[in-house]
């Protein structure tokens, strides 16, 4: 009985998570109606919210997925409450990724959930792991873009399209960068259980800085060009087109102004 309820209440959604989904759910209907008194601040807090979702999403799949292949502590952990404050880095799960959408407008990986590996047997386990938060962000992406590849945008206000173009980008490119197979993001952890012994130890005093050296190529600018080329394509492939990303990333950004051809 006492097992039972324990763990009823580790998998019980967080009254924290319920709280965001709210502000996206009164934001998101506030863009949609049109019923704000600045839909630049509508979009903002919609669009920062919904992000916040699926970085909670996103550490969810790397818990969930931990849990079934037997790390059973992640829900003593909070981990599947979907909690933003229980886990391991706050700073960089939350905190980091929300301020650089705001400075930058990219998707910026978070910091993962800790996974007891010596719980999880079997190499493909180990990697699907790494795999289910950025496939959490994919699968956010698509849901997103529906409604531009599957040509449904009749009825839909002009507002909450530029919204859901910009939401889908940093989705995107979330995906895009914790898929890199640098130490330190999920990419690696998918091919880490694969290598050898011998590079794995050459590898590992490198983990901690793979994160900060990523963020500094992409003030290169041909790398930066490269993968914003290379986010552009997908994004062309999902229908979205890029004006709608435009005007939401700079609609997102109220402060600085609507800029031309923007309106709404």
């Amino acid at each position: 009985m006492t097992t039972a309820t324990t763990r009823s209440h580790e998998r019980r959604i967080s009254p924290v998570f319920l709280a965001i989904l709210a502000v996206m759910a009164v934001t998101g209907w506030a863009v949609w109606s049109g019923f704000a008194a600045s839909t630049g601040l509508a979009i903002f807090l919609f669009v920062t919210s919904a992000w916040v979702v699926s970085l909670c999403l996103h550490e969810y799949a790397h818990a969930r997925t931990a849990l079934h292949g037997g790390d059973i502590t992640v829900g003593a952990k909070g981990y599947l409450t979907l909690n933003p404050l229980a886990y391991t880095h706050a700073v960089l799960s939350i905190i980091l990724p929300v301020l650089f959408v705001i400075m930058g407008g990219i998707g910026l990986p978070g910091g993962a959930v800790f996974i007891e590996q010596g719980r999880i047997k079997g190499r493909w386990k180990h990697s699907l792991i790494s795999a289910a938060g950025p496939l959490a962000n994919v699968l956010f992406a698509i849901v997103c873009t529906a409604p531009f590849w599957l040509d449904a945008l009749d009825g839909v206000p002009l507002a909450f399209q530029f919204a859901l173009a910009f939401l889908a980008f940093l989705q995107v490119t979330a995906a895009l960068l914790n898929f890199l197979p640098v130490p330190g993001l999920d990419g690696y952890g998918v091919i880490e259980p694969w290598l050898s012994y011998g590079i794995k130890r050459k590898i590992e005093p490198y983990a901690p800085y793979g994160f900060f050296v990523v963020i500094g190529l992409l003030f290169v600018p041909a790398v930066n060009g490269a993968f914003f080329d290379t986010i552009d394509a997908l994004m062309r492939a999902l229908g979205v087109p890029e004006l709608s990303r435009y005007c939401g990333s700079n609609l997102y950004r109220f402060w600085e102004g609507t800029p031309e051809g923007c309106e709404v």
